[in-house]
């Protein structure tokens, strides 16, 4: 009797999966409004911040330029909820292993035909490090801790750090702590610390998100 012949996944079947597990926000995701802190540059700011159902983002406070970083790091979340079919994001793109899997049994999968040239290390269905180059920057992200929902996974710790794409020198480093709360069924940033050192100057910005609300 003939043994059945084990077939190993493409990397595209692994990439998938891996994209198919994240964590998203389904039609029905209501939107929020919350009061926020804000601590950037050692100053304090205040205000409320709403993600709307349409998932606009609208951010209300005195000071423009904590007005612009919050508005950027919002739109920025919205990019990672936004629920996408995988046809719909990569049917223009190929897929291959580079290599084999690391010491942690992390697949390398190189995506063909995107413009950022993004390099994906994949292990047990969640993308672990991504690797992009965007003209005279590139930079990588590695993937430390995460929380597992009933519908995917959240990163809740990542660092990322910046090179100058011509010489590998290293230009900036930032490492991020996200805390997620339940909030109407679905998962929500509700506080944010970033730790960040370009040359010899060190920082940390924390923001924190309190009192959400249905959006007015």
């Amino acid at each position: 009797m003939m043994s059945e012949v084990q077939t190993q996944p493409s990397a595209a079947d692994v990439f998938r999966a891996a994209y198919e597990n994240r964590y998203t926000w389904d039609a029905d995701f209501p939107g929020f409004e919350a009061d926020f802190t804000l601590v950037l540059n050692d100053e304090t700011h205040t205000g409320t911040a709403a993600i709307l159902k349409d998932l606009s983002v609208r951010v209300e406070t005195a000071d423009a330029k904590a007005q612009e970083w919050l508005y950027n790091q919002l739109k920025d979340v919205v990019v990672h909820r936004k629920r996408s079919s995988f046809e719909a994001a990569h049917s223009k793109h190929t897929f291959s292993f580079d290599g084999e899997a690391d010491e942690t049994g992390a697949l390398p999968v190189t995506v063909g035909g995107d413009a950022m040239g993004s390099n994906y290390k994949i292990r047990d269905n969640q993308v672990v490090q991504v690797s992009r180059t965007m003209g005279r920057m590139a930079f990588t992200i590695n993937h430390l801790a995460k929380i597992d929902t009933s519908t995917g996974y959240l990163s809740t710790a990542y660092n990322a750090v910046f090179r100058n794409a011509q010489s590998g020198e290293v230009t900036a480093q930032r490492r991020f702590e996200d805390t997620y709360e339940e909030y109407e069924g679905y998962w929500v940033m509700t506080r944010q610390v970033v730790h960040s050192r370009e040359g010899d100057t060190s920082t940390v910005t924390e923001i924190t998100f309190t009192n959400l609300r249905p959006v007015q």
